[in-house]
């Protein structure tokens, strides 16, 4: 399994560090079975990060052909709501390192065709951390799919069509999702047991001295009633 996780101007280093961390792992401990590389839409670059101006190079660019796995990752910055009131005294609108307006920034780029194309392609799964499912359901990719994010974002999965659901990774088939930054872990580890092997996947979690939260969510089983 290739995975390729995607960088782009303002990305969270959790969310990426942490699920490639766990990927990389997880090749190791199968003799080389997972292999995994930093990308971005427009190719090989450094790109800053919204958490103090770390940055990461992307080796690559994305190729939804070339890879079996892709991951989005979220940004960090300011907490804040896409078209938010003025200030009344200094007029200012949402900063411009927020949270919503670097997510909103990647709509204008190659990504979302990209991440498009990757969603078009049988085989292919896509995966995302926290604001990551936001990139894509801004872009207009989730529509009628189940997903999570951060809690702060559910709502907004839902305007967009998405039906969202409060767990801390959800598998939608060639769609899965983690909630917060730190369910990166949850997200590669829950990858590594469904496409390599829970044996694999378990080397990995005593590696990082890491257990997994919940129930990972599924479509299936019955209805819970409502006592």
């Amino acid at each position: 399994m290739h995975a390729q996780i995607v960088l782009f101007d303002g990305f969270d280093p959790l969310d990426v560090i942490a699920p490639y961390e766990v990927l990389h792992a997880g090749g190791a401990a199968s003799g080389g079975a997972v292999s995994v590389e930093l990308v971005s839409a427009e190719g090989p670059r450094e790109v800053v990060s919204g958490t103090g101006e770390l940055a990461l190079r992307a080796t690559a660019g994305l190729d939804p052909e070339r890879a079996d796995l892709i991951v989005v990752p979220g940004a960090s910055g300011r907490a804040g709501e896409p078209g938010e009131v003025p200030d009344e005294d200094t007029g200012d609108r949402t900063p411009e390192d927020s949270i919503p307006v670097l997510l909103g920034r990647t709509l204008r780029t190659s990504l979302p065709s990209l991440l498009k194309a990757a969603m078009d392609r049988s085989g292919l799964t896509v995966g995302a951390v926290c604001g990551g499912s936001l990139v894509l359901a801004m872009a207009g990719l989730l529509e009628g799919r189940r997903a999570t994010t951060h809690h702060l974002g559910l709502d907004l999965l839902d305007a967009t069509g998405v039906h969202a659901v409060r767990a801390r990774v959800v598998d939608d088939g060639d769609l899965v999702t983690g909630a917060g930054v730190t369910s990166g872990l949850d997200l590669g580890l829950y990858l590594l047991e469904r496409e390599v092997g829970p044996k694999v996947a378990h080397a990995v979690e005593e590696l990082f001295a890491h257990e997994r939260r919940g129930v990972v969510w599924r479509d299936q089983g019955p209805t819970p009633t409502t006592p």
